[in-house]
């Protein structure tokens, strides 16, 4: 799909009381900003408050993508966003279900059907069931609102971190159609096209199609093949239906189906006189011939698919009521949003990460299997989604303005998960989770001085949520139910937001704010459930409070923006999986609530318009995302000096509080994937040309970050360092905007970089124990970008 964005912005000129930082800060990010005929900057209309308001107006850290910016960027999906938005990471699981989106270094690490992510996606304000169904082509999006910090009040429990408010886009005026193509040197390619209009006097519509393709980064040698790309075809429609000035419905289906063949991880390093499973007909020289195992190998041999193919399919319906002047109610409107989404995706995963036939030679207690091949793993994610929002918006005038609701929502998901089909690696269970919401919602502003307003918001919130839980026996015997668990519970909760916001100026606004996240209980139905875990089920919800202190203001005649933000949040009772001793004295692993955890920091957003030709805009964040209590992490290991054992590494150590058990206390450790700096810089220099029919222009973008820890458990060979990233691009538009043709060189200096990165030691997988020469074996691995080195391409825009 080629993502269409758009966004726009405009600010009451300022005296230069800080014009020579707006003048510092150039770049191309988050777009705050387009031209408008005179030069300077148009407003940006944003939705984060559930009612269409300037974004300067609004006292809350956000930062707007815009069609531009996506345009400029070549966004296809969700994964390409951070590079636009500082305040954005991905952390990526074994598959699309596992995938984590993170605001200002918060995320759900341990995910699966019965686990809330911290991040909420809404589109066209319906939330997804499960974060997993993100991870698509976006097509045909008009503005992506990055939302930083608990968003509960006003969206749900699901955004106790963030939020990505998504709004596809308008339906036009007059019929249009337009379409798009994207071809690269790496054989990705894109294509797509919409038809927009009128359908007769009261309705209108909007029908968008696109279909994408491209291999991936990792080349399979097993079959030639590529992995870590996607495909994906898309068709999404919008048709409203005005039979009168007051009311209006909007009716928006949608359909996606995606095969996304990751994330899998090419070995960058292993212990030389390795055996798979310490099997002497297993030598890791043959299992891994071929593959140039080293930094920056991007080649594995694997026989399994890998990944997931999903659909996702839904409609939404928006009813609005505006009432007239004649009603007590004049000027207010009364909506109405019902959605129904069903979400289904096959996963695969390549169990022994080889093609060899090692189940010939892998003995299952002490003897041959008798089996030929090697080990898989497949299961299937279902969810079903329907919510309802009714909600009541007071008039944009007036000093008292408020919006407030009902919520309802209904979530059931389903997860199968066999892998064969011999030896410890064998599992087969079925799990389900539900969960009903209620809510009662509202938000208000309240103008009791000249400049200076009060904020209120208040939401609560009950949930009735579910589990079951079946294992079957093990393949490849028949699927016979041996263990069945389930249990329900309730749980209310009460979120909140209150703040002030004082306009400096007619061109200046600052803003403080306290508001309050929450997150509902966790089921941890994963291949290790067990009675023991049953016991701890429900694992107690996340808790937040955030602090946030805010500047917004416009400078240079309305040709600058600058928005500031400082920020302060704590967690409590973070969900993550780790040890603990269970009534038989016995030391398990499993999701529970342990903790705390701290993100705090500084966001700058800019845009200048430096002159008519010439728009420059630029995003910086200092985040400092810390465990502020965890005292029975998770453990890395190291070699002994010998190279012969595998013994805990920094600060594990037995513990008796956990039976002597290796653990470590994490306070102070830095949470993964949350590198401390990020910096966007970019921006557009339009040449026109008065003798031709067509303008020229140049694009550039340029990203860096600070040093990334990948993994929790703190060890020092997941850690990155510093990197950055540039991108150029340069082209030509007709002057009556039939067309434009643009040509762009990403990764410019062919910066090598990864989005996660692996070390195990003596895992069992590779090993050389007695009668073989005893060594401990370790291998470290990365997960390449899509961009992890430079390509090129080209794309191509008509309007008709």
């Amino acid at each position: 799909m080629i993502a269409h964005f758009s966004t726009s912005i405009s600010l009451p000129p300022l005296r230069p009381l800080t014009a020579a930082i707006a003048l510092a800060m150039l770049g191309a990010v988050p777009a705050q900003a387009q031209q408008a005929d005179s030069g300077k900057l148009e407003q940006v209309v944003v939705t984060a408050n559930k009612r269409a308001q300037n974004l300067q107006d609004v006292p809350a850290a956000i930062s707007v993508i815009n069609d531009a910016t996506l345009q400029r960027a070549n966004v296809r999906d969700i994964d390409d966003l951070p590079s636009l938005s500082p305040a954005l990471t991905i952390s990526y699981g074994s598959q699309p279900g596992n995938n984590s989106i993170n605001m200002r270094g918060i995320g759900t690490f341990s995910l699966g059907i019965g686990t809330e992510s911290d991040v909420a996606v809404i589109v066209d304000d319906i939330p997804m069931g499960l974060q997993a169904g993100a991870f698509k082509d976006m097509t045909d999006i008009f503005r992506v609102e990055v939302l930083k910090g608990p968003q509960s009040t006003l969206f749900g429990k699901s955004s106790i971190a963030g939020a990505l408010n998504i709004t596809t886009k308008p339906i036009a005026g007059t019929r249009k159609a337009s379409t798009s193509f994207l071809l690269t040197d790496d054989k990705e390619w894109r294509a797509s096209a919409s038809v927009s209009g009128p359908l007769t006097d009261t309705l209108r519509g909007r029908v968008t199609v696109s279909k994408t393709g491209f291999g991936g980064v990792v080349d399979n040698l097993y079959d030639g093949s590529k992995l870590n790309g996607s495909r994906g075809e898309t068709i999404m429609g919008k048709f409203e239906w005005n039979p009168s000035d007051q009311f209006q419905a909007v009716f928006s289906p949608h359909y996606n189906r995606t095969n996304r063949n990751c994330c899998v991880n090419p070995y960058t390093s292993i212990t030389p006189g390795g055996y798979y499973q310490n099997v002497p007909q297993l030598p890791a020289t043959e299992l891994n011939a071929g593959i140039p195992i080293g930094p920056g190998n991007t080649a594995v041999s694997n026989d399994y698919p890998a990944g997931g193919k999903f659909r996702d399919a839904g409609a939404g319906l928006r009813l609005n009521w505006q009432f007239g002047d004649d009603s007590v109610l004049a000027g207010h409107n009364l909506t109405s949003i019902t959605s129904f989404g069903n979400y289904h995706m096959d996963d695969f995963q390549d169990g022994d990460g080889t093609s060899s036939d090692i189940l010939r030679y892998l003995p299952v207690n002490g003897r041959p299997t008798g089996l030929s091949g090697g080990l898989y793993s497949f299961g299937t994610f279902d969810v079903k989604s329907i919510t309802q929002e009714v909600r009541l918006t007071s008039p944009d005038t007036g000093k008292f303005r408020y919006v407030t609701g009902f919520w309802y929502g209904r979530n059931m998901l389903n997860r199968l998960l066999v892998r064969a089909p011999v030896s410890s690696y064998v599992t087969a269970y079925e799990a389900q989770a539900w969960n009903t919401n209620y809510a009662l919602f509202g938000q208000a502003s309240y103008a009791f001085a000249e400049k200076t307003s009060l904020i209120a918001g208040l939401r609560l919130n009950r949930e009735d949520s579910g589990y079951g839980f079946t294992r079957y026996t093990p393949p490849p015997a028949a699927r016979v139910p041996t263990e069945f668990y389930t249990d329900d519970h309730s749980d209310n909760a009460v979120t909140g937001k209150v703040g002030l916001e004082h306009h400096v100026s007619r061109d200046t606004m600052a803003y403080a704010t306290f508001s309050t996240g929450y997150k509902g209980v966790a089921y941890d139905l994963t291949s290790g459930f067990n009675a023991a875990v049953a016991r701890k089920q429900p694992v107690d919800p996340e808790k937040a409070k955030n602090f946030e202190l805010g500047l917004k203001t416009a400078l240079l005649d309305n040709r600058a923006t600058l928005d500031i933000a400082l920020f302060n949040t704590n967690f409590r009772g973070f969900q993550q999986a780790a040890g603990f001793v269970d009534d038989d004295n016995v030391f398990r692993t499993t999701l529970h609530s342990i903790g705390g955890l701290r993100t705090r920091g500084l966001e700058v957003d800019g845009t200048l318009r430096a002159s008519r030709a010439l728009l420059l805009n630029a995003s910086f964040a200092w985040t400092q995302a810390t465990i502020t209590e965890f005292e029975n992490g998770p453990c890395h290991w190291v070699l002994n000096a010998a190279g012969t054992a595998a013994i805990v590494g920094g600060n594990c150590a037995p513990n008796p509080q956990y039976a002597n058990a290796n653990v470590q206390n994490l306070k102070g450790a830095t949470l993964p994937n949350a590198p401390k700096i990020k910096v966007n810089l970019g921006g557009q220099y339009d040449v026109p040309l008065q003798a031709a029919g067509f303008d020229l222009f140049v694009t550039g973008a340029w990203r860096w970050q600070s040093r990334t820890q990948f993994a929790l458990n703190q060890d020092p060979v997941t850690v990155q360092g510093g990197y950055g990233v540039a991108n150029l691009g340069f082209g030509m538009k007709d002057k009556r905007d039939r067309y434009k043709l643009s040509f762009f060189v990403n990764n410019l200096f062919d910066k090598t970089y990864a989005i996660g990165l692996g070390n195990s030691v003596a895992t069992g997988t590779w090993s050389a124990k007695a009668p073989n020469p005893v060594a401990v074996v370790s291998t470290t691995s990365w997960l390449p970008p899509r961009d992890y080195t430079r390509y090129v391409g080209a794309r191509l825009d008509l309007n008709f």
